[in-house]
């Protein structure tokens, strides 16, 4: 299938969040071979009450108990924003083979803004980075999203 169409779907899953008053982002963890999702998540920090229930741990957690493993390797990553560094080392820990993300996320992102996790030299395993699927939709529904918080709060 077409990386867009795993995109699309992560975006789903963001707007799910967004109902349910979590950030909007939306993760799905891909077998390319097969074309199988093999785990999908929204952010669940404010649900799970965990600040560590981003969208691409709790993929990752249930990928994991899915295949019985600790590693998925060979599988792919799609996520609506740039993963932050608490994300972006669960990935390589995870030995994810690659990531795309939709937008970039300038001030907590870990990619390719911040700390460019992937590009220090206690990195261990770096996924091929693919940044810019579906960039525009997975950059709007956080811009809504944050504008209507600061509406509420105004």
């Amino acid at each position: 299938m077409e990386n867009s169409f795993y995109m699309r779907r992560a975006l789903e899953l963001a707007e799910q969040a967004q109902i349910n008053d979590e950030i909007p982002i939306g993760c799905v963890i891909v077998d390319p071979q097969s074309g199988e999702i093999i785990a999908e998540s929204g952010n669940l920090s404010q649900y799970a009450e965990d600040a560590t229930a981003h969208a691409e741990i709790a993929a990752i957690r249930s990928a994991c108990r899915k295949l019985g493993q600790n590693r998925l390797r060979g599988l792919d990553m799609y996520v609506t924003l740039e993963p932050c560094t608490m994300c972006a080392a669960a990935i390589s820990f995870a030995r994810i083979e690659n990531l795309y993300f939709g937008a970039a996320d300038a001030k907590g992102g870990a990619v390719v803004s911040g700390v460019k996790f992937y590009e220090q030299p206690t990195c261990h395993h770096r996924p091929q980075v693919h940044q810019g699927l579906l960039e525009n939709e997975c950059s709007q529904i956080l811009k809504d999203f944050f504008k209507k918080k600061r509406a509420k709060s105004a």
